[in-house]
């Protein structure tokens, strides 16, 4: 089935938005298990896809045989479970579902008891124990991506238990529980992998096999100890859509199997985090639905949505079922409206297409499947309010031409603006850790802010070169003396006054020094109706120093740029459109503190096309102690995607800025910015050494 087979015919009666209705998502997963299956050669080859790329994702080549061997067996299951979440709610619905010949029921059968039981075949997984001798490894401790497969089995073994679970023999049942049981109550990593443990162990439970009650409540009290507020949990250093896909898909899951009937006070507080993050979550996506490219595992893509789909399974489900539907089948079109989303029938290891920057060692071809979540909502019969509730757009529905409406969550440190003026939703994160040396790791989430029309674009490539003195939304200092490169490795969240986000950030920070030797530089931005405006403030120990700050990267497929002026304010303009042929513009403008505006083309670097360009502001600081050089650094970033250009007034919103030091510098007490439609923005960074928070 081809993608244009997927979309076509589509409803507009009771999805005014998107057009698709449940059989459209029926289609959508058929399409992806074909491309699976396309690649399968005969009933008895297990789930294993082409592969495109060898150098960063597993089976890995640089490690040692029999780890190898134990690698190549997780792919193999991978693909199986991962498979199955989509083919599980498919085969419930149609048990005579064939795909190339194959019977989707019979296969997953027999391939589900091959790997769990069946000693000595290619497919056997092998159990904890197993796979601990099988690596000779020191650590007995040692968790194993195994664990995480096994969770994802039993949601699929769960969502067709009569047509598959339920026609296993007893000897067969015990053999896989067996399986099972040896992953749920061993070792786990301390953080959302506890709930892959707690999923099994219901499952089994619920199923006649009893769970350890003790360990089981040592992980869900773990699980609830993470919790940060606003619905989001932490996942090691870290907030990303874990937080959504794990902790707020398996936590109200666990409920439904065992945690209403065993734990009650554990599943009331999953249940109050749950309703708490159905608040604010769907001002997370873009006003067609799109999910912001952001965190690790960017691959799983739409894999967000399934927090929705998880509300669901609540005593008394809170989301708007019109709402959700709506945002799921728009970040669905995301990727299905792509025609580099595929590749020979299978979701790329990338976000649109491939994209190599992204991609982490713990990944193989088949872990692009944990999307397979977002068709978890099929398991929803068709009289359930998802399916047949009228679409609607949530606060887009409410807002006019201009407007924005902005989202603060402390907790979490995530403020996220949504923009009517061109439908897009860009998130600024607050809480951030990550080694100097960790670049995907500061792409993917220490950028100042992330826009959902614009992915975030790696380091610039040039000449097969990697550009380091200048990144897309980010600071980047370069020591003129040593040619020393220092990036923003750590963001500290400060809160929010006055409509102003504070910020710290410092500059190759690391625990073995104190941080007032480090060079950083306070954040201080607000939004405005195409984008935001930016008064930073730098602190510096060490000059002479070079500063850049990046835009957006811009998809170049044939781009025209102009150079704007207005007194001291610069401005370039790119005009031109995306990949999918999406008119695109993005302006980026220059006040004070800065010297020039640049632009850098690119190759390699960018989500959406193979060419992407750069637009940049550089400035330096070259004496020591100087106080008549600015502190301040303004500048602002616009985007719109219909076509139009930017006006005067949008591109030089500023027409007053304030200092209180006589040598408007910034270097003490707060500034003003006047704006064209009347408003002032106060920017004050006193106070916020009282407020870092990570």
């Amino acid at each position: 089935m081809e993608i244009r087979d997927v979309l076509a015919g589509r409803d507009y009666e009771v999805s005014p938005y998107s057009g698709l209705t449940r059989e459209h998502w029926k289609k959508a997963g058929i399409c992806l298990l074909e491309g699976i299956f396309s690649h399968i050669p005969s009933f008895d080859a297990p789930v294993v896809t082409v592969r495109r790329e060898t150098q960063v994702t597993y089976p890995h080549a640089d490690v040692p045989v029999q780890v190898r061997r134990v690698e190549e067996k997780a792919q193999i299951f991978e693909g199986l479970a991962r498979s199955f979440m989509i083919a599980s709610v498919l085969i419930h619905e149609d048990p005579e579902l064939t795909l190339s010949g194959i019977s989707l029921r019979e296969y997953y059968k027999a391939h589900i008891l091959l790997s769990c039981t069946r000693k000595g075949h290619r497919e056997y997984v092998g159990t904890y124990g197993e796979m601990q001798e099988a690596t000779n490894h020191e650590d007995p401790f040692r968790p194993f991506q195994q664990t995480v497969e096994t969770c994802a089995l039993v949601i699929g073994l769960w969502a067709c238990r009569e047509e598959i679970w339920q026609t296993y023999t007893r000897e067969e049942k015990d053999a896989i529980a067996c399986f099972l049981k040896s992953y749920a109550e061993a070792n786990t990593v301390p953080q959302n992998w506890r709930l892959f443990n707690m999923l099994d162990m219901a499952f089994l439970n619920q199923e006649g096999y009893p769970a350890d009650r003790l360990i089981m409540r040592e992980h869900a009290q773990a699980i609830l100890a993470y919790y940060a507020g606003g619905g989001w949990y932490r996942d090691g250093h870290s907030f990303d859509y874990y937080s959504c896909w794990a902790f707020s898909f398996y936590a109200p899951l666990w409920n439904l199997w065992y945690g209403y009937e065993h734990e009650p006070y554990l599943a009331a507080r999953f249940e109050e985090n749950s309703h708490e993050l159905m608040k604010t979550l769907p001002r997370f996506f873009d006003e067609d639905g799109f999910v912001n490219m952001w965190g690790r595992s960017g691959i799983y893509r739409n894999a967000v949505v399934s927090a929705f789909d998880a509300n669901f399974f609540l005593k008394k489900p809170s989301v708007d079922p019109g709402l959700a539907r709506r945002i799921s089948s728009g970040s669905l079109l995301q990727f299905f409206e792509r025609d580099d989303f595929l590749w020979e029938g299978i979701p790329t290891l990338g976000f649109y297409g491939q994209f190599g920057p992204m991609l982490q060692r713990y990944s193989c071809a088949e872990s692009v499947f944990w999307l397979g979540k977002a068709f978890f909502c099929l398991h929803l019969p068709k009289d359930h309010p998802f399916w047949t509730s009228q679409e609607n757009n949530g606060i887009w529905e409410e807002m006019k031409e201009k407007d924005f409406r902005e989202t603060y969550l402390p907790g979490p440190g995530l403020a996220f603006s949504n923009h009517k003026a061109n439908g897009e939703t860009i998130l600024r994160t607050g809480k951030v850790l990550k080694d100097k040396d960790d670049l995907p790791g500061m792409w993917a989430y220490g950028k100042l802010c992330y826009n959902t029309k614009y992915p975030w674009e790696a380091s610039p490539m040039t000449d097969n070169k990697r550009m380091e003195s200048v990144e897309s939304q980010q600071y980047v200092l370069e020591n003129l003396t040593d040619q020393v490169i220092r990036r923003a490795n750590v963001t500290f969240w400060c809160g929010e006054r006055e409509g102003v986000l504070y910020r710290r950030q410092f500059f190759d920070y690391t625990l073995q020094q104190e941080c007032h030797w480090m060079q950083a530089v306070n954040l201080a931005d607000f939004p405005v109706p195409f984008g935001l405006v930016r008064a930073d403030k730098l602190r510096l120990c060490k000059r002479p120093v070079t500063i850049t700050l990046g835009a957006y990267g811009f998809p170049d497929n044939g781009t025209v740029t102009q150079e704007k002026t207005q007194g001291r304010a610069r401005a370039i303009v790119l005009k031109g459109h995306d990949h999918s042929g999406r008119p695109r513009a993005m302006a980026m403008t220059i006040y004070d503190g800065w010297d020039e505006l640049v632009t850098l083309k690119s190759t390699g670097s960018n989500p959406d096309s193979e060419h992407s360009i750069l637009v940049y502001a550089r400035t330096s600081r070259l004496r020591q102690y100087d106080s008549s050089e600015a502190y301040i650094l303004i500048s602002q970033v616009l985007t719109r995607d219909d076509g139009q250009d930017f006006t005067e007034e949008e591109l030089f919103p500023v027409t007053d800025i304030c200092y209180t030091d006589e040598g408007r510098t910034g270097a003490y007490g707060q500034v003003v910015l006047s704006l064209r439609d009347g408003t002032r923005r106060v920017v004050c960074y006193d106070g916020l050494e009282g407020e870092l928070s990570l």
